[in-house]
């Protein structure tokens, strides 16, 4: 080959000894890029061909190969990785490629060269011994691998409906339903087919679904639903065509209800739905009141179903799950710094996916997810028992961090039909950058999965930063349930810890939404009447501060440390941060001394919000697994009626619809701590004595308990729309007579309806009827000195007769009156045995507020650690 032929060719992708030579840093050994002996004999054997540089051969074939330059970037940089892969590619992956010398290349895989040698998380444990008998042979996040692959079309979850929102005349919602595999790409995209029930019937529209997240293991399908309002109640049906459900019963048309334009929301709420570690769930015949809303709604159906919070139980993940082994560590400093690996991460992960797929797909609780459109927020057993309640130190563990991302990520999947965050905690992950925000980013937790980005709606209120454990910002919601009551849920767990409900900022969001919303409902001429508001935990509800005090007091020190060193007391003692097992519960509660300014601020500024838009407050509560009826109200010598009274706010407590009664002890003694306590001068708050009798032939409190009930339970909540015909009186009774409302009642009617609560000895039968009550002579009702001063009676015709007999307990009448106000019916357990759920019902009123009144201060109280000089008003609340 002549130089001029030499000066003519291109430089090759390699270099050649030209320019190596006239490199004055070249290195003495040609193989100082070599891995091994074995390449360079691998070089060595190579033809000259396999390079397309023929004369390069012919240069140096007597001389040792030549090696690349460290900053060459041609084609041959890929020789090193293509010996690599030699060995570990079939022969079938390997294919000819024409480098446009004639002769073919064998040596390029048909699959991407950067193809890292990677041993999983699984793979690790087993090579170490450390693997669980549970994975099988396969890391979490591959199980679904095995066997032929899924074909995307087989639903393993679902359908769950939400309700979302309202604009204008339409009903936006969602349906989500989850099927079998995925992965970064998925093999289909389905469809729901969305049609009027007949007699409308008509074609109906087709909904595209849209990937929120997929994994090896399973892919979420939102579908959004748009309907519109009519003047009467329709029936909506849909169906997923191209998809089949994993369980054989599932029907394949679901359908839902959405009321009038001119109507509002039928509601049930529910909370606690879930059994607690331990419990022996036969012996409560597993979910049976599921059976019973199913019953109702088939009667008359629901729009919406609120959950209060603890939708599923995820506290088997120390028990049974992958945290057992971090459970059982004894020493609490050994057991707080324990790391949260990836691979712990993904046995969680695979813990609380399967978790929710078990339980949200065991009927009935699963035939009325595809029915009921639902709004929930979250409790703590949605993550795990107490979390956000003990002490700092712990929580911040990385244990606590992680779990609280990965039950987070499912939250949003199954409860809210939202995309999760791209990756949750571990301590492996690299921080936060300072542009990122809470956990940052984990490229290896979607390196093999499909994130939906984020979707923002309008429905939601989110916190202005993220939370203090879990890095994520808080859901709070606002919508509009029908005509005339709005809905406002506040996330009272992600921002929680054992000293503050939610951050003073997110509250300043939440305030200011809601004016804005009850302001443009104002001016369109279409007021708002009530306001639903969803806390989760009870908030007019009787004290424990002294079992707070014992629990927390030095005394129990000594204990405590025997219950390290020797486990005396066993369980009383959590097996988290050691404290008494009862009190991250007592802390929960927003009557805990180290939450009550911000509860009562709350309170007051719900009282503000009130008497300002002449909108009637009604707080749904759960958690503590018995149902009863708080109520705050204007102190009986300001002789303000309750029409007209902007500080009555009544708080239904409903739970538990799954889990257990507390033991009838402990309702008992809730029941004696009944007490009138002052809010401040001007506002008292109790328990409505509202169970006039014990559900079903089996003995549930004791004679003197009349205002908790410790027995599964829901609730139901329906208006007593303006549009309805008939009386306008709130018990419905006294129409014919024309009887007003009460304003305090009558010694005569307050007399009365003590007896009517006198269980001992006394049959339903013998008990005063609610009409006797609501026929009571209307002239009585005016005396200004006849009212009495027990706020534990009833304290309005609403109240009166209030249990079995109320007219709200009666489904024939429930909701038929036309005044406006709300009739709210408890059902609650007869029998635990009874797989039906049949229930007993406990009713009453809420009236609608007529208020005109001055503005009152509260209105400008800023949240706790803000407020400033306003803190001097706290100084009167002696609650």
């Amino acid at each position: 080959m002549s130089s001029k032929r030499q000066q003519q060719q291109p430089p090759p992708p390699d270099g050649d000894l030209a320019q190596d030579a006239i490199n004055p840093y070249a290195s003495q050994s040609r193989w100082r890029h070599a891995e091994s002996s074995a390449y360079a004999r691998y070089e060595r054997g190579k033809p000259s061909s396999a390079h397309g540089h023929p004369h390069l051969h012919q240069h140096h074939h007597h001389h040792q190969p030549v090696a690349r330059e460290a900053d060459s970037r041609g084609a041959g940089v890929g020789d090193l990785a293509n010996f690599l892969n030699k060995s570990r590619l079939d022969p079938s992956e390997m294919r000819a490629v024409d480098d446009g010398t004639g002769a073919a290349n064998h040596h390029r895989p048909t699959t991407p060269r950067f193809t890292p040698i990677v041993a999983g998380a699984h793979e690790v444990r087993v090579a170490v011994g450390t693997a669980s008998t549970s994975e099988e042979g396969l890391p979490a996040e591959q199980q679904q691998q095995a066997g032929p692959p899924p074909d995307g079309r087989e639903i393993v979850c679902g359908p769950l409906l939400n309700y979302r929102r309202m604009e204008g005349t339409y009903w936006i919602g969602s349906a989500l339903v989850v099927t079998a595999g995925g992965g970064r790409t998925q093999p289909i995209v389905p469809t729901l087919e969305l049609r009027q029930a007949a007699p409308a019937g008509g074609n109906g529209t087709t909904v595209e679904g849209r990937c929120l997240y997929s994994d090896a293991r399973n892919t979420f399908w939102r579908f959004d639903l748009v309907v519109e309002m009519e003047e009467v109640e329709t029936k909506w049906e849909y169906e997923l065509p191209g998809l089949r459900f994993a369980s054989k019963t599932k029907p394949r048309v679901n359908s839902f209800f959405v009321p009038a334009l001119s109507e509002s929301m039928r509601i049930m709420f529910h909370s606690c739905n879930g059994f607690s570690v331990g419990t022996d769930e036969a012996a409560w015949s597993g979910p049976a009141l599921w059976n019973d809303v199913l019953r109702k709604h088939q009667e008359r159906p629901f729009h919406v179903m609120i959950g209060g919070g603890d939708q599923i139980y995820n506290d088997g993940i120390r028990v049974s799950g992958p945290l057992k082994g971090w459970s059982n560590i004894k020493n609490p400093v050994t057991r707080r710094e324990h790391p949260f690996p990836e691979s712990l991460r993904q046995e969680c992960d695979d813990y609380y996916l399967k978790n929710y797929i078990r339980w949200y797909s065991t009927e009935p609780f699963a035939g009325a997810n595809g029915q009921i459109p639902q709004l929930n927020i979250w409790d703590d057993h949605d993550i795990i028992d107490g979390f956000g309640s003990y002490v700092k130190e712990f929580m911040k563990c990385d244990v606590f961090r992680g779990i609280g991302g990965t039950a987070h990520k499912y939250y949003m999947l199954f409860q809210h039909h939202l995309p999760p965050p791209v990756s949750t905690y571990t301590s492996d992950a690299p921080p936060a950058t300072a542009a990122e925000e809470g956990q940052g980013m984990d490229p290896n937790q979607s390196m093999n999965a499909y994130v939906h980005p984020p979707l923002s709606e309008p429905n939601y209120i989110y916190g202005p930063k993220a939370g203090p454990y879990v890095a994520e910002h808080s859901h709070n919601m606002f919508t509009q349930l029908g005509a005339r009551i709005a809905f406002l849920g506040i996330d009272a767990r992600t921002e929680r810890t054992r000293h503050q409900v939610n951050y003073p900022e997110t509250y300043d969001a939440i305030f200011t939404r809601l004016k804005q919303e009850l302001s443009a409902a104002a001016r369109s001429g279409r007021p708002f009447k009530h306001l639903v508001l969803l806390l989760g935990i009870p908030i007019a509800y009787p004290r424990l501060t002294w079992l707070e005090n014992i629990f927390a007091s030095p005394v129990m020190g000594p204990i405590k440390f025997l219950n390290r060193r020797i486990g005396l007391g066993g369980s009383f003692f959590n097996s988290f941060d050691g404290s008494v097992d009862l009190l991250d519960d007592l802390d929960d509660h927003y009557t805990a001394r180290t939450h009550k300014k911000e509860r009562n601020w709350l309170v007051e500024k719900l009282q503000g919000i009130c008497a300002e838009f002449s909108i009637r407050t009604t707080i749904l509560g759960g958690d503590v697994h018995l149902a009863a009826f708080g109520r705050f109200y204007s102190n009986p010598h300001l002789n303000v009626p309750i029409e007209q009274d902007y500080r009555y706010i009544v708080n239904v407590v409903s739970s538990a619809i799954v889990n257990k009664p507390p033991p009838a002890a402990v309702a008992n003694l809730l029941a004696r701590r009944n007490k009138i306590h002052h809010l401040n001068h001007d506002t008292y708050e109790t328990l409505l004595k509202l169970f006039d009798r014990d559900p079903g032939e089996t003995p549930k409190t004791a004679a003197h308990n009349n205002v908790t009930m410790p027995s599964r339970n829901f609730a139901m909540i329906t208006e007593n729309s303006p549009n309805n015909p008939g009386s306008a009186t709130p018990n419905g009774a006294a129409a014919a007579n024309g009887a007003a409302a009460a304003t305090y009642l009558h010694p005569d009617m307050a007399s009365q309806s003590q007896q009517h609560h006198q269980r001992p000895g006394t049959s339903s039968s013998s008990r005063p009827s609610s009409t006797s009550h609501g026929t009571s002579d209307p002239s009585t009702h005016q005396s200004k000195d006849s009212k009495h001063k027990d706020g534990r009676l009833p304290l309005h015709a609403g109240e009166v007769g209030c249990g079995t007999g109320h007219k709200a307990a009666d489904p024939a009448r429930h909701g038929r009156d036309s005044d406006g106000s709300l009739d709210v019916c408890i059902w609650v357990e007869k029998d635990q045995h009874d797989p039906s759920g049949r229930t007993q019902g406990y009713g009453l009123t809420v009236p609608a507020l007529a208020y005109t009144g001055p503005r009152p201060p509260s209105l400008d109280l800023l949240p706790p650690r803000s407020r400033g000089s306003s803190t001097a008003r706290t100084s009167s609340i002696r609650g």
